[in-house]
């Protein structure tokens, strides 16, 4: 039998895994700058409307970003502004694992010379 805790830490599973692809994530920080439609992120990402359109489904699957009518085309959005907190967290932290890692290539190299 599942719990509530269960359920909340399978939600948060299924948002992250929402996430956790290339494409879905540029997507993400084009619309960090604002509403566009599936054209204008195919243009700025340099992608065919298939992938763009398949990775917003993702995205509108977990409610993540959401859709408006606008004439002939659909427009696209975040649904909620806290995206765009959750992806600079994110850079900060992968810069500081980059850091580390800066850090060990140095020793190594350091080492390299050594021997």
């Amino acid at each position: 039998m599942r719990s509530r805790s269960d359920d909340l830490q399978a939600f948060k599973a299924e948002f992250f895994r929402a996430l956790a692809h290339p494409v879905r994530i540029r997507i993400l920080e084009a619309l960090v700058r604002g509403e566009q439609s599936v054209q204008e992120l195919q243009e700025t990402l340099d992608l065919e409307q298939p992938v763009v359109s398949q990775q917003l489904a993702v995205l509108r699957a977990q409610n993540i970003v959401a859709a408006r009518k606008e004439g002939t085309s659909v427009r696209y959005a975040l649904r909620d502004p806290l995206v765009e907190d959750l992806l600079k967290v994110a850079r900060r932290i992968f810069n500081n694992h980059l850091v580390g890692r800066q850090g060990l290539l140095r020793v190594l190299q350091q080492e390299r010379r050594r021997h």
